[in-house]
């Protein structure tokens, strides 16, 4: 403050003297005055100890802060260790989105003898590529369901209009369609944005019913049945928890909350709106699985699923528990990983609540064989799936399919800028901000997005192929490893024992077990 005082006396003394010999100097008086007010505001100012001791200058601290995750990223992290998604699964997203070279010399640049290196075990007899389906498909829907879903063993992962921007989602939709696989529209309600490319849609359901709402906020039959009956809509999903901020409703700032994005979600504009951590459609495990069933009699029988973060497991036992007793199944589980997505959550939820993905995807695909009943349900993953060797990972630990939001997200241009939630998205992805938007180009965007699904799905193809399997669904835990230590390894089913089908029914554990509270 006394350096910003001596500054302010000194430069208008110099100036007023030097302008008495030399006027054209009083025009200095234009840079310093705008600087010496501003000085004035920082010291008045009682919010920022630093700039109203050090007036101006302060003010770089809050700039270099802002600064600093584009400077690390672009000058000082390493191609392996970029967060959450280091630079050398960056590149090849973008390198498959643009149709750039796809391959990389010189070797791994990944430690394979450090500890948490995994790798697939191939074949001395691998298949040809060229015999391979390039497009493997998996069937979703059960006994109960009427219009079973082809889908992809890739779509696009729960992200909503509001956290993402009309030409995002207009993007992602229309690539889905070029490459005829799904679009999750996220718990923000269906806008006209995703119908307007013609792409398939999962239409996700929260918490707050965003969509299909009634002015209390509780779920409304009729305007569920309305919006699931258009034919764009191929599966409903109903969140329970996600990744991102597993036991925390969802958040929408009030700079997102547009008029567009509050008459979709029927709730207030220009307001925060926080999704309740829990459904007030049912109350347990038995009700679950009743109002599951009922909504797809209400959709016409589309399949219907539910997604969950994997926390206390006792309460999926229950679920199962309750889907044995109702015979009521869903007709997909998607298990979203602990290690988060896109959403924007309290650090405390995204660092440390939830089971991570992997653990949480051996655990749901054993339980379900223990209870005999994984015959009946579908399991996607949801987490952090960016490459093929991610998918087939997913499909060893007991995935039918995966979702992939954030690497989707790349493929339409997001840099990894990290402030997704401040609606200052410099690529036009993930804020409402019209001069911001206009920078993504839906018809440019929707190919790239079509480009990397194509090359992605192609690429777990070709490692499976790699491992003399006639398809990536029969890869099992066996063909993968891990280096748990520096000279020890072990194979995922070492790590993830498989569960005998039945072995859960009918034990003293089960019979514990409550459907009609958690």
């Amino acid at each position: 403050m006394k350096g910003f005082f001596a500054f302010t006396l000194g430069s208008l003394t110099l100036i007023c003297c030097g302008g008495y010999f030399f006027p054209s100097v009083l025009w200095l008086l234009v840079v310093i005055i705008p600087l010496i007010i501003l000085g004035f505001v920082d010291i008045l100012q009682k919010k920022h100890a630093i700039m109203r001791n050090y007036p101006i200058v302060g003010r770089m601290r809050y700039l270099m802060e802002d600064i600093r995750p584009k400077i690390y990223q672009y000058f000082v992290e390493s191609d392996i260790d970029g967060s959450p998604v280091n630079r050398v699964d960056r590149s090849t997203i973008y390198q498959r989105a643009k149709r750039e070279l796809n391959s990389q010399p010189f070797g791994t640049q990944f430690n394979v003898y450090a500890e948490g290196y995994e790798w697939m075990a191939h074949s001395i007899q691998p298949r040809s590529f060229d015999t391979m389906n390039k497009d493997p498909r998996v069937t979703i829907g059960g006994t109960e369901c009427q219009q079973p879903y082809s889908a992809s063993i890739l779509n696009v992962s729960a992200m909503s209009y509001g956290s993402l921007s009309a030409n995002a989602v207009e993007a992602l939709n229309g690539g889905a369609r070029i490459g005829n696989f799904a679009h999750n529209t996220g718990e923000g309600g269906i806008s006209e944005h995703h119908l307007n490319q013609g792409g398939d849609i999962i239409w996700q359901i929260g918490t707050g019913y965003f969509g299909c709402r009634n002015e209390q906020g509780n779920f409304d039959e009729q305007l569920f049945a309305q919006h699931s009956a258009k034919p764009q809509i191929r599966m409903i999903e109903l969140k329970v928890s996600q990744g991102a901020k597993p036991g925390h409703g969802g958040i929408l700032p009030a700079s997102k909350n547009t008029p567009e994005i509050a008459a979709i979600r029927h709730v207030k504009p220009h307001t925060t709106v926080a999704s309740p951590p829990y459904h007030t459609a049912f109350n347990t495990p038995r009700q679950m699985m009743e109002f599951i069933s009922h909504m797809r009699i209400l959709a016409k029988g589309k399949p219907v699923g539910f997604k969950l973060c994997i926390g206390q497991k006792s309460e999926f036992h229950a679920i199962c528990k309750a889907m044995l007793e109702t015979g009521c199944y869903p007709d997909f589980i998607t298990v979203d990983g602990g290690e988060g997505g896109t959403g924007a959550a309290p650090p405390e939820f995204s660092n440390s609540v939830g089971m991570p993905l992997m653990d949480a995807l051996a655990f749901v695909h054993d339980t379900l064989r223990g209870y005999n009943i994984r015959h009946k349900v579908k399991v996607i993953a949801s987490g952090k799936i960016l490459t093929g060797f991610h998918i087939l990972r997913a499909l060893a630990l007991g995935a039918d399919a995966c979702n992939s939001a954030r690497a989707m997200m790349m493929a339409i241009g997001c840099i990894q800028a990290l402030i997704c939630n401040t609606n200052r998205c410099p690529t036009g992805v993930a804020t409402q901000d019209k001069w911001l938007q206009a920078g993504l180009v839906v018809d440019d965007k929707k190919h790239r997005v079509a480009n990397y699904h194509q090359d992605t799905v192609e690429s777990a193809i070709e490692l499976a192929a790699a491992a003399g399997l006639e398809t990536p669904h029969h890869i099992t835990r066996s063909h993968l490893s891990r280096r748990v230590f520096m000279n020890q390894v072990k194979t995922f089913e070492d790590i993830y024992p498989s569960t005998e089908i039945g072995a859960l029914l009918n034990t003293e554990t089960m019979q514990k077990i409550s459907i009609d509270n958690w």
